[in-house]
């Protein structure tokens, strides 16, 4: 089996300084390729550096919305220019979060649409955040499809069935992290029954959100994109084996990732 954790934050401070034995575990439990997500223009570069240094590591490159406001003059400009790197797969993490008081939420949207921008003029594929803002996401979404669909992902996703659907119609995929697997999250692994198959993605998140068995580990790592990857199999009546090759073919797909 090879699984394809497709949102990974490896600069954090829990797992940079052990980044060897964090990809050798991954390797071990069958992580074939990581995707390295960048929040801001220091720690995407950060995720270049460890894409160019690990083959099985790539990046995506961008500012999280609720770094917008101390990005500084330049750092959009500083971004875009990694975008031409080979082994800069994605853009992002963009998106919107109406929970944390960081950004103002019309700055936000600022960052998300130049993200947009860059996405279509690129042909590299959005990682969109979304937290506490289902009504902006759902009106973004909408806007969107005056310019033609969208490539990405709406990650890390907690919404409903219908946003699922809204976002699949636009051209998103969805992935799903630890959440899916907490006992009381039952509501949610029912969402993940009616996605399309070939837009089912699968990712850690991590440091954060460490999946059952595992919940208590800090920090989350690659390794554990597994165990909510065997979870979603058992909530769609396949096998772990079946659901690693359909989601890592998704990714692949998705990041124009040649299999290894």
């Amino acid at each position: 089996m090879e699984w394809f954790d497709t949102h990974a934050h490896l600069f954090d401070e829990g797992l940079f300084p052990q980044i060897e034995d964090v990809l050798v575990r991954a390797t071990s439990a069958g992580v074939a390729n990581i995707v390295a997500v960048g929040t801001t223009l220091e720690d995407s570069r950060i995720c270049v550096q460890l894409a160019e240094r690990f083959p099985q590591v790539y990046a995506s490159v961008g500012i999280h919305p609720n770094h917008s406001a101390e990005a500084k003059s330049g750092d959009l400009e500083e971004v875009e220019k990694l975008l031409s790197h080979e082994k800069v797969v994605a853009i992002g993490e963009t998106g919107l979060d109406r929970y944390w008081d960081f950004a103002p939420i019309e700055l936000q949207k600022e960052y998300l649409q130049w993200h947009v921008a860059k996405s279509r003029e690129y042909g590299k594929p959005l990682v969109i955040h979304m937290r506490d803002c289902r009504e902006d996401i759902v009106e973004f979404l909408e806007a969107s499809k005056s310019d033609g669909p969208l490539a990405g992902i709406l990650h890390s996703y907690t919404g409903d069935v219908e946003l699922a659907e809204l976002g699949v119609a636009c051209g998103m995929h969805i992935s799903f992290a630890g959440m899916l697997t907490f006992k009381r999250n039952q509501e949610l692994r029912d969402v993940a029954q009616t996605i399309p198959a070939d837009r089912l993605l699968v990712e850690t998140d991590c440091p954060y959100l460490s999946p059952e068995p595992y919940r208590k580990q800090r920090p989350n790592e690659p390794a554990l994109v597994v165990h909510t990857g065997t979870c979603l199999a058992s909530e769609r009546g396949i096998s772990p084996a079946e659901m690693a090759e359909l989601t890592t073919s998704n990714a692949r797909k998705l990041f124009g990732i040649a299999a290894s």
